[in-house]
């Protein structure tokens, strides 16, 4: 009867801690270890930084994350750069590798140089807003360099990939070539699984993860959503506060006037965003401030980031120069419970 009484008791411990027994078998870091050295430059890793405004300003900083395939200009600099400019909000957009096509753990590494710098600048916790692959990859900073969670406030994924695709079924080992992030971003992707163990989210950040009921390319749409951890979390489709939205993926991160009015929510009140706090006039606007239809370098902007996004879906095709392999990347040595 002690016997069972005692295992009863551990039972009972088990389930109340809740990742007792996960923590005890993880294959992966435990999520407070403190993360790796950085290996990409520094001077690199400054270089790629762009930032504008002044910092000292009462309002949120924001770092810009782009999406597979485009360069940080072709994703923002003719829509969120002009509307946060108008704002009088200071931000930083990262200029990724290979049109954000290489290895996302190295990406990871800018994010990381990123969000130091960007506090630093500000003296104050930044927010983070990405587009589709960059609505997910400033996650992989958080898991594994601890340190960066109590720099950043909010989190904001536009369509992001945080749970993969099944959407891109091209990529097979041993058949096919296909670049880093593509790999990287199938919904069976060991880089998938390191990114979500542990925990999604994490205490002092809220996460505001909005995607679209008609997205081709995040598969299915409502993966986009986050659920685990003690961050502070909205999943929301933009169909939710704009029945008729029609906007897919590569719109919702661009001109979206609904993502849009969820982002500018998150970001000005504490706390996620909250749907019931968006005017439904803001369903009745084509466009989001910042965007122009009479500007001609939108339509260059577009222009220039077709190669990239072409390559994308296409296995043993790259228009851009980015590596092509036939497999997925491996995933680092900080990712593992062993470590370096």
């Amino acid at each position: 009867m002690i016997r069972l009484r005692t295992l009863v008791a551990a039972l009972v411990i088990v389930v109340a801690t809740g990742t007792t027994a996960t923590a005890a078998t993880s294959p992966y870091a435990p999520i407070d270890r403190p993360g790796p050295k950085l290996t990409v430059p520094t001077e690199t890793l400054k270089a790629a930084l762009q930032c504008s405004g002044d910092f000292t300003s009462t309002l949120q900083p924001i770092l810009l994350n782009p999406a597979t395939g485009v360069t940080v200009d072709e994703n923002y600099s003719w829509n969120y750069e002009r509307a946060f400019t108008a704002q009088g909000r200071p931000w930083c957009a990262i200029h990724m590798p290979a049109h954000t096509l290489g290895d996302i753990q190295v990406s990871g590494e800018y994010l990381v140089h990123a969000i130091r710098t960007m506090r630093a600048m500000s003296h104050r916790k930044i927010a983070i807003m990405g587009h589709s692959q960059g609505g997910m990859s400033m996650r992989w900073a958080l898991r594994f360099w601890p340190d960066t969670r109590a720099m950043v406030d909010d989190v904001i994924g536009m369509a992001g990939s945080n749970h993969g695709t099944t959407a891109l079924p091209t990529c097979i080992p041993g058949l096919t070539t296909c670049m880093p992030a593509v790999w990287q971003q199938q919904a069976t992707a060991e880089f998938i699984k390191a990114l979500n163990s542990g925990a999604e989210t994490f205490a002092g950040i809220s996460y505001t993860e909005i995607y679209t009921k008609t997205d081709e390319v995040v598969v299915p749409a409502a993966s986009a959503g986050l659920h685990t951890g003690a961050g502070r979390i909205t999943n929301v489709a933009t169909q939710d506060v704009c029945p008729l939205a029609i906007y897919e993926h590569l719109t919702v991160g661009t001109i979206d006037n609904a993502a849009y009015a969820l982002a500018m929510d998150a970001l000005n009140n504490d706390g996620p965003a909250m749907p019931s706090r968006i005017n439904k006039a803001e369903c009745g606007r084509l466009f989001h401030p910042g965007v122009n239809p009479a500007n001609v370098a939108m339509y260059l902007s577009l222009l220039s980031a077709l190669p990239g996004l072409g390559s994308v879906p296409l296995p043993s095709i790259n228009l851009v120069g980015a590596p092509q392999l036939p497999r997925e990347p491996a995933l680092r040595c900080y990712t593992t419970v062993k470590g370096c």
